[in-house]
């Protein structure tokens, strides 16, 4: 049993996700988890929102709440939609949490410490019309490498390049719109990423085995023009946490606190630390997760992210680690992912463009989106959700192909021998050929799963469900029934076993679906295919089933038109 520790990005606390931010970090690390616990491993599955920062403090404006109490009813919205989408979270903290205030300011005292913290006396704008400083995502522009118009003062959301908000050509207050800026200098801390650039780069030479789309965005990050540079970690900011040298006050910071993107990726430590809380487990408990020197050498980290987040992840964060000088877990395996583009756009939580995780949950029960969503992952290059694409998956994958074999299988059963598993096991040739494929395939779906070859595992999973319609075709247990009762008989049983094999195989992707299957098999039985003869022997005949209701329901035209029109790339 390996011990697997799993995060995802961190979601913006601003608002709905659409289905480009689920697929692109939440539900794929969901997958690995769920196959990872059904291999029998012992997994640590960590999210939480990302609460800090200018984006909280604008959209808690926006409603008129304080931000506290803004980000607290998010927080209880998106744990719900979580829940919506069977996303398997061990724990989905805060990163407003006092954990997370605490380690973040541990971390940075030791940085301090151990001299990769700089004091930077620097000019900033400062809003006259609204009397205050300006971080950088309170201000907007355009976009000097793309042109495009609403470039944050951080970073390009269109062509995601990493900016200052002097970059920005006719900048402007997020808070008010105003032209009216001034520069005028304030302190702020940075964390002298160039020092530990080497440390960074050796470290990332040693992950061969990582995805070309992380690395490269890592060395283009570390090679790039000037190179790798120190990066800003304080604002001028309310809500936060506040800048401290561990337990101490930090002279000349007061008022200020630390960078969203620093503190982000602590809560994943401190969202471990959150869990220990609530289940009533000592610090040991988490800190075997996170410290090699309390049992995290053998633990196996792995971090899911959309690619826009690979340079903090490959970069900021672990120079944090690094810096600290303390023995923390650094990351194994970063699985990034590309964009899912909307129906000839991009998806946009800023410009609420495209479908958002309510929206989905409103039209179709959660698996019919995880299976297209999973299936069509952006891991290689950006993919794009089509209306059309969505009822073509679903309509041929889910109910002709998984759903259409269930109900065949267990009408015909129901019809001719009775809602129960019938005795017979004059099994040949087809039998034989049937099995051959089906442990060919599993060994191919397990490899893809531990490899996170997503749509590659899709793919076989899929194989998988078709080999068995293919069988049952064949085999036509309803023209065998007729001269033949005992081999019909046969065939029943070994389908009946294959549904429960399928829902063994198909949780990690459609969870309900897998659940609906065992249920009508009225078994909990959900041990691993370890040896196919097995697997497809145990429901035992005399065992009651009952016929279950349709799995899947295919998607009609007149649907599809209807939600391309009421979806058509604008969230009101």
């Amino acid at each position: 049993m390996a011990r697997i520790l799993i995060t995802s990005a961190i979601p913006y606390i601003n608002g709905i996700k659409h289905l480009g931010n689920l697929v692109g970090s939440q539900l794929p690390a969901d997958l690995y988890a769920r196959y990872m616990r059904a291999r029998g491993n012992e997994v640590m599955f960590i999210c939480a929102t990302d609460e800090h920062g200018t984006p909280a403090e604008l959209a808690a404006a926006k409603t008129g709440e304080p931000v506290e109490v803004y980000c607290a009813r998010m927080h209880g919205v998106q744990a719900e939609l979580a829940k919506g989408f069977r996303l398997s979270f061990d724990h989905f903290g805060r990163s407003s949490s006092a954990r997370n205030h605490k380690l973040t300011q541990h971390f940075a005292g030791k940085l301090a410490e151990n001299g990769f913290i700089a004091e930077v006396t620097e000019k900033q704008f400062y809003s006259v019309a609204d009397g205050r400083f300006l971080p950088d995502r309170y201000i907007e522009g355009t976009c000097p490498n793309c042109g495009y118009e609403k470039a944050r003062g951080d970073q390009c959301e269109h062509c995601t390049k990493q900016l200052d908000p002097t970059d920005l050509i006719e900048p402007r207050s997020a808070i008010s719109g105003s032209t009216d800026l001034e520069l005028r200098e304030t302190k702020h801390l940075y964390l002298r990423q160039s020092a530990l650039k080497g440390e960074l780069e050796a470290w990332i030479d040693s992950k061969t085995d990582w995805p070309i789309l992380t690395t490269s965005i890592a060395k283009k990050w570390l090679h790039e023009g000037e190179g790798l540079q120190d990066r800003g970690i304080t604002r001028d900011l309310k809500w936060g946490v506040p800048v401290r040298k561990g337990e101490e006050d930090w002279p000349g910071m007061e008022g200020k606190v630390f960078y969203v993107w620093f503190d982000a990726p602590i809560e994943y430590i401190a969202a471990t630390a959150e869990w220990a809380d609530a289940h009533g487990h000592s610090d040991s408990e988490w800190e075997r997760w996170w410290r090699t020197d309390k049992g995290a050498e053998d633990v196996r980290y792995v971090q899911f992210m959309g690619k826009d987040n690979v340079p903090f992840h490959t970069l900021s964060f672990p120079a944090t680690i690094m810096g600290s000088r303390e023995p923390w877990k650094l990351v194994d395996y970063i699985k990034s992912f590309n964009y899912l583009n909307y129906d000839g756009g991009q998806f946009s939580t800023s410009q609420g463009r495209g479908v958002f995780m309510d929206q989905a949950l409103s039209i179709l029960p959660s698996d019919y989106w995880r299976w297209w969503l999973l299936s069509h992952a952006p891991e290689n290059s950006d993919s794009e959700f089509t209306w059309e694409n969505f009822q073509a998956a679903v309509n041929k994958d889910l109910a002709d192909v998984l759903g259409n074999f269930v109900s065949r299988v267990t009408k015909f059963c129901r019809s001719k021998f009775g809602e129960v598993v019938p005795e017979g096991d004059q099994l040949g040739e087809r039998e034989a050929l049937l099995m051959e494929e089906l442990r060919t395939r599993i060994r191919a779906y397990e490899d893809h799963m531990a490899a996170m070859e997503i749509r590659k595992a899709a793919g076989e999973l899929r194989a998988i469900w078709v080999a068995g319609n293919e069988y049952l075709q064949a085999a036509a247990p309803w023209t065998v029934v007729k001269e033949n009762p005992a081999a019909a008989a046969a065939i029943v049983r070994l389908s009946l076993n294959l549904i429960r094999l399928y829902a063994v195989l198909s949780e990690p992707f459609i969870p309900d679906a897998s659940a609906a299957m065992l249920a009508a098999l009225g078994t909990e039985e959900r041990s691993w295919p370890e040896e196919i003869q097995v697997a497809l022997n145990v429901l035992p005949p005399g065992h009651a089933f009952t016929t279950p209701d349709v799995l899947f329901r295919k998607i009609a035209d007149e649907e599809r038109e209807e939600w391309q029109k009421k979806f058509a790339g604008v969230r009101t």
